[in-house]
């Protein structure tokens, strides 16, 4: 084992010549020394030479000893180096870990500007626009071959343009409500302070423009009408200045939402489809009728209801509605009865329609919506925001169900 590790240095073959080679004239030199006075015997001499033979044997081990102590001493030392070499080496540094963390909190912020962007455009809103859109599109399709390419781009032109447009009307209500919002619904952007003033300007301006340059472009004048109307009637909805800022009164509130669900939208898309994109004359087919009175009253209900669970930041900040006025509980069951009419009327009309499946497939649809209603209105928590909020989402979503059954009654 020494020899094998001894001759791995030349400095161990230099020793171990030189510790053989004064063995070997020690050895030689002894055995010609004459002790006076004695004649050792043969016997003695053998014991004296293999003493000294152990004698250096044992000088030759202890010198092994501390040349493979300096060896294996010097192997620790490298041996340590070298790790820390590695890791010192290995470790990252700051500056190579500098773009990960820049881009991980790029990405976060992007995360959050999407998710507060969300908020602000209330997108439960804009989804019951576009179906909306297309139920009033669906209404002027006389066949199934009209639902072609250019069916397609019509609504897609009616779509892009209102999906700004919806922009700019949710940020603008937002920026206008914002100490009312800390209030009623801190969650929103910009009264938790996500989204800044500033910024909450920026988009809402930039939508506006957007939707009135697409809709000059597109140059379809129901559209146009469509986007002035409702750009009017919620900027002064809104917009805090003299004779304006009508959320304040509950009539001109109520009829904000009621000339736009119940009038502006449904006859506008159609002419848009009817006249601009499949070229044809205008005419006011029976199921434009029954859309109109369905959401005469269904819009009024949304009117009503919206203004349920801010009754508290209302009343501070000397918004009058008719929560506020009548109380929670009684516009809560004026809402219900008013949706459950609409539903009502939806029955009477697939009831009256000439063709068979239509009156069965808009006969139960309908009844399951007004029973769903019914019944989930039986266990709203009336002192609680988030039952009241929820209630609130159902409507929407019932609504949604609606408007695809709609353009099925002819």
């Amino acid at each position: 084992m020494y020899g094998g590790l001894v001759m791995s240095s030349p400095n161990s073959c230099s020793l171990t010549n030189v510790v053989g080679g004064n063995l070997w004239r020690r050895k030689h030199s002894t055995s010609n020394i004459n002790y006076p006075g004695s004649c050792p015997s043969k016997a003695s001499q053998n014991k004296r030479k293999i003493q000294m033979e152990y004698n250096l044997l044992r000088f030759q081990q202890s010198s092994l000893n501390h040349h493979y102590k300096c060896i294996e001493g010097g192997s620790a030392y490298q041996e340590w180096n070298k790790k820390y070499v590695v890791k010192a080496t290995s470790k990252p540094s700051f500056d190579s870990g500098l773009p990960t963390s820049n881009s991980k909190n790029m990405l976060d912020s992007v995360k959050n500007f999407l998710a507060a962007f969300y908020l602000f455009c209330y997108p439960y809103v804009m989804i019951g626009r576009m179906l909306s859109t297309i139920c009033a599109s669906l209404i002027a399709v006389q066949k199934l071959s009209d639902i072609s390419p250019l069916f397609i781009i019509g609504l897609l032109q009616a779509l892009v343009p209102y999906t700004f447009l919806d922009v700019y009307i949710n940020g603008l209500n937002q920026l206008s409500d914002i100490e009312i919002d800390k209030i009623n619904k801190p969650y929103l952007p910009l009264a938790s302070g996500q989204l800044s003033f500033r910024t909450g300007v920026i988009i809402a301006g930039s939508s506006l423009i957007l939707s009135f340059w697409l809709g000059w472009i597109i140059g379809s004048w129901p559209l146009i009408w469509s986007l002035v109307m409702c750009f009017s009637l919620w900027t002064a909805y809104s917009i805090n200045v003299p004779l304006l800022r009508w959320k304040r009164h509950p009539l001109l509130a109520a009829m904000c939402t009621f000339l736009t669900l119940t009038i502006i939208f449904p006859i506008t898309f159609f002419l848009h489809m009817q006249t601009f994109v499949l070229k044809r004359p205008f005419v006011f087919p029976r199921s434009l009728v029954f859309v109109i009175v369905f959401m005469s009253f269904y819009s009024v209900g949304i009117a009503l209801f919206k203004d349920i669970p801010d009754i508290e930041g209302d009343k501070k900040y000397g918004i009058h509605s008719f929560s506020a006025r009548l109380g929670q509980k009684r516009v809560f069951w004026i809402c219900v009865s008013l949706f459950e009419m609409a539903f009502g009327v939806a029955l009477l009309a697939g009831a009256t329609s000439s063709c068979l499946w239509i009156k069965i497939v808009t006969g139960l649809g309908h009844a399951a919506l007004a029973s769903v209603l019914w019944y989930q209105a039986k266990y709203v928590d009336l002192t609680n925001k988030v039952s009241i909020r929820s209630f609130y989402m159902l409507i929407w979503k019932l609504l949604s169900v609606a408007y695809l059954l709609m353009p099925l009654i002819r």
